[in-house]
Parts: C-alpha cells; sequence; structure tokens
C-alpha cells in the first residue's frame, strides 16, 4: 500500500469535477464521467479494506500548514467505513440524479454535478482527516461546495433556506469547533488523532476536558444536535438527490462522523469515563431523538418528516458513544451505515413520488402504492430498517447500541430506544398503510418514476436487507475502532 496514495482518494473526484465541467455541452459525456468517477472512487477506497483490517493504519502528510502541524490524511477503520459508505452511495446517488434532474428539466446540471464531485473530494478529505486542524479544512469546504446545491432552484425560497444552512454551519464551526481546536493545540500541544486519545492524566482531571467536549460537540453543527439543527429542515428546498446527499451520503454523516472521531481518537473512550459530568452528552442526544421524532410525527410534508427523522436517527449515533463502551460505539459505526442506505432510500422514495405525480404531502399518498408498487416497496424497506425490524440493517445497529446501553446499565438509554423506535413505527407505518390499503383520491393517471431512478431506490432498498447478512467485515472495523479494555 503507497502511502502517498492515499491523497488520489480526495484527488480523484476533483479530476471528475474538472472533465465534468469540460463535458457541459455534452450530457450524456457529463454523465458517463460522473459515474465512472463514482466507480472508481469506490473501488480505490475498497483496496484499502484488507490491510486496515489487518491493523495497518498508513499515513501521509501532503504539506505543514503551521510549525508541528500538517496536512495529514491516515486511514483507520471509522475513516475508512465512512469512506466506503460515501463513494459506494455516491454511485447510486449518481444513477439516480441522471434520471431525477432529467425527468423535473432541472437547470444548471453541470454545476450540479461540479459541485456533487466536489462534496465527495472533500467528504473522502473529513473521512482520512490524520489531525484536527485537516478534518476543519474540508469540514468548511464540504459547507460551502454543498450551498449551491441546496440554492440550486434559485427561488427566494431556496435562497433563504440556503442563508441559514450556510449560517448555522459556518457560525457553529467557527464559534465553536476552530476555538476548540485551539484550546486543544495549547492544552496539549498536538492536534493529531490517536487511538487512546491525547489527554494525559492530569488533563483529565480539570474542566477543561469537559468544556472541549461541549464545543466540538456544539462546533461540529453538520451533526444536527438540538437546537442547532434548523439548518437540515430548512435544506430541504434543494432537489432531491440534494437532500440524498445532506441527509445519506456526505453532510449529516460527515457531523455524526467527526464527533464520533473526535471523542475516539481525541478524548479516548477509556478516558471518556472519566470526565465529570459527560453524561449531559447522553441527555442531549436522548432529547434530540425524542423531540425530532415528535416533530416528524406532525409533519406532513414528506421531506419535512424524513428530514426530522435524520436529526432523530443521526443522535443515536451520538447517544451510542455517549455511552463510552466499545460495544456500543461499534453499534455507532454501524448505524452510520445502517442510516446511510436506509434514509437513501426513503428520499429516493420521496423524488420518485414527486417527479411521477408531484405530490409532496403524506397525507396525498392514499392508494399510492398501488400506481407506484416498486417505489412504496422500497420505501417500505427503508422504513422498517429504521424502525429496526429485521431482517434489515437498522435492526443490528440498534441491536448493537441497546446491548451497549444493558452494559453501562443506562435504563434512560433503554428507555430512549423503545420510546423512539414506538415514535419512528407512528410516523412511518401510517404511509405504508395508506399507500398500499386507502383508496386512491387522485384521478391523475401516473405510473412509477423513469428507469433510472428505479434502479437506484430498488438497489439501496436491496442493499439495506442484504446488509443484515453479509456484515460482518462492517462489524469487523467496526470492533477495531474501540477494541474492549
Amino acid at each position: 500500500m503507497s502511502e502517498t496514495s492515499i491523497f488520489f482518494s480526495v484527488l480523484i473526484p476533483v479530476i471528475g469535477a474538472l472533465l465534468i465541467g469540460a463535458s457541459r455541452k455534452l450530457p450524456n459525456i457529463r454523465e458517463t464521467i460522473t459515474l465512472i468517477t463514482a466507480i472508481f472512487l469506490f473501488l480505490f477506497n475498497a483496496q484499502y479494506l484488507p490491510d486496515i483490517l489487518d491493523g495497518e493504519r498508513p499515513e501521509f502528510a501532503l504539506m505543514t500548514i503551521i510549525p508541528n502541524v500538517e496536512l495529514l490524511f491516515s486511514i483507520e477503520p471509522l475513516g475508512l467505513l465512512f469512506a466506503l459508505v460515501a463513494s459506494s452511495l455516491w454511485i447510486i446517488n449518481s444513477i439516480y440524479s441522471i434520471g431525477y434532474m432529467r425527468a423535473n428539466k432541472e437547470k444548471n446540471q453541470t454545476r450540479f454535478y461540479v459541485c456533487f464531485a466536489i462534496a465527495l473530494s472533500s467528504t473522502m478529505g473529513i473521512a482520512y482527516a490524520g489531525n484536527l486542524i485537516t478534518l476543519f479544512l474540508f469540514y468548511e469546504i464540504l459547507t460551502l461546495c454543498t450551498y449551491p446545491l441546496v440554492t440550486h432552484h434559485g427561488t427566494h425560497e431556496a435562497r433563504h433556506g440556503g442563508r441559514i444552512y450556510l449560517g448555522i454551519l459556518m457560525s457553529t464551526s467557527i464559534l465553536f469547533f476552530l476555538l476548540a481546536i485551539g484550546w486543544t493545540w495549547l492544552f496539549t500541544g498536538t492536534l493529531e488523532f490517536t487511538p487512546n486519545g491525547i489527554f494525559n492524566h492530569e488533563q483529565l482531571q480539570t474542566s477543561i476536558p469537559l468544556i472541549l467536549m461541549a464545543l466540538y460537540v456544539f462546533g461540529v453543527g453538520k451533526a444536527a444536535i438540538m437546537p442547532f439543527h434548523r439548518w437540515l429542515p430548512a435544506a430541504m428546498v434543494a432537489p432531491t438527490p440534494v437532500s440524498a446527499l445532506l441527509h445519506a451520503v456526505a453532510v449529516v454523516k460527515a457531523g455524526v462522523f467527526s464527533i464520533v472521531k473526535i471523542l475516539v481518537y481525541v478524548f479516548g473512550i477509556a478516558n471518556l469515563e472519566t470526565i465529570s459530568g459527560g453524561s449531559w452528552l447522553m441527555y442531549l442526544a436522548g432529547f434530540t431523538i425524542i423531540a425530532a421524532s415528535v416533530v416528524a410525527l406532525k409533519s406532513d410534508n414528506l421531506k419535512t418528516r424524513l428530514a426530522y427523522s435524520t436529526i432523530s436517527q443521526l443522535s443515536y449515533v451520538i447517544l451510542a458513544v455517549a455511552l463510552f463502551v466499545p460495544i456500543a460505539v461499534m453499534g455507532a459505526a454501524l448505524h452510520i451505515v445502517a442510516h446511510a442506505f436506509s434514509k437513501i432510500t426513503l428520499f429516493f422514495a420521496a423524488g420518485a413520488i414527486y417527479t411521477a405525480s408531484k405530490k409532496t404531502k403524506v397525507s396525498e399518498l392514499n392508494g399510492i402504492g398501488k400506481r407506484m408498487p416498486i417505489t412504496m416497496i422500497a420505501f417500505t424497506i427503508g422504513a422498517l430498517s429504521l424502525i429496526g425490524i429485521p431482517p434489515a440493517i437498522g435492526f443490528l445497529s440498534k441491536w448493537y447500541i441497546l446491548s451497549g446501553a444493558f452494559d453501562a446499565q443506562e435504563t434512560f438509554v433503554v428507555a430512549v430506544i423503545i420510546i423512539s423506535t414506538l415514535l419512528n413505527a407512528a410516523y412511518f407505518l401510517p404511509i405504508i398503510y395508506a399507500a398500499f390499503f386507502r383508496t386512491d383520491d387522485n384521478s391523475k393517471n401516473h405510473g412509477e418514476a423513469p428507469t433510472a431512478i428505479i434502479i437506484a431506490m430498488a438497489s439501496t432498498g436491496i442493499l439495506s436487507i442484504a446488509l443484515f447478512f453479509f456484515s460482518d467485515q462492517i462489524i469487523s472495523l467496526g470492533y477495531q475502532i474501540a477494541p474492549a479494555y
């Protein structure tokens, strides 16, 4: 394994973006380049899997940013897992985007594909960041390159949603995230990610690690922890492929991934148990899960319901890590995967419904399963996975998180998981029932969405089930993130 090749994971989408831009007048070529780039990126990342499972941890320093702080890339189990999820879903989302953008005659399609590619480049930078400053730089690039995607339609509503998106994410990262990085540097003398954390015993006895934890959690606004969550529903004005990017492929995943990576490799799971008052994160994540679920239950707009579902589901990841036990951390990593494939299936279905029928509200979906059976079967699979019903990958992640809660003897977490699961069922199952068992009250004659949309949606739905049966390597990576101590 060549250490210098790590940077090519960041570079491949940039090259793709340049070629996409150069082929703007040739749509077929432009979209072919998008697909080839996405496939090549996934295969390039997949080559690292055997070596990482064997315990190798390659790293590559591109340049020195400030004295003793480098633009550093390294591959470890959590980062590789995130990179594989993002790059594999880019392939499927590209197929979906081709069908969606053409069917809805969207403007500025070249800009869309270029920004999407740059977003994946920055996602790879986040996944393979070897220190906090590298993570921060690519985190900010991801915010900036996805802003044109959020405001894609150029309407007043889109620009307003974009301002909320950019305002919350930039302000939290500069006011809290950057401050935390600077303070960490002054306090410890290092910014590198280290398996057992960078704080020594004496430093852990002070109140500073607890303050830094709060700054990092609230500074990583992409994780959509309340009260810094409004950017996510505001960004739903974007086209559905962008919503899929925000929820499943990159943005919120980059948020929870960053928090998990910081907690595991800056604080250290074993060290977190010794920080007095650290349980506040568990209660905040639990509140976010329940509160967002209640809002989702009340939302009639389908994408808004899915957005608040994302806020809730991604806080499962934070809740799991906040248990500070290895099996729960493994469950957190598994839930990143489970949510990615399940939620992208749901957004693909929402986009398919809009493309075929122009319906956007839950109350309009009576009988639509009879007109769009493939779409609603895929939706059902994604929904049941997030509820936690086997055989779907969402069941496995919830099982490991729940096991961690029992190991830690945290009845609060057990109660949150049970209540939120019931709420998940309450806001998903009525949609499924109405789609298949109520009378269609719309005389408009329509069938399924275009073939590319169906292929992409069916693929993620099938994978949501297949990963339940073929999860060994995901679990192996998960156990390496926080081995038992």
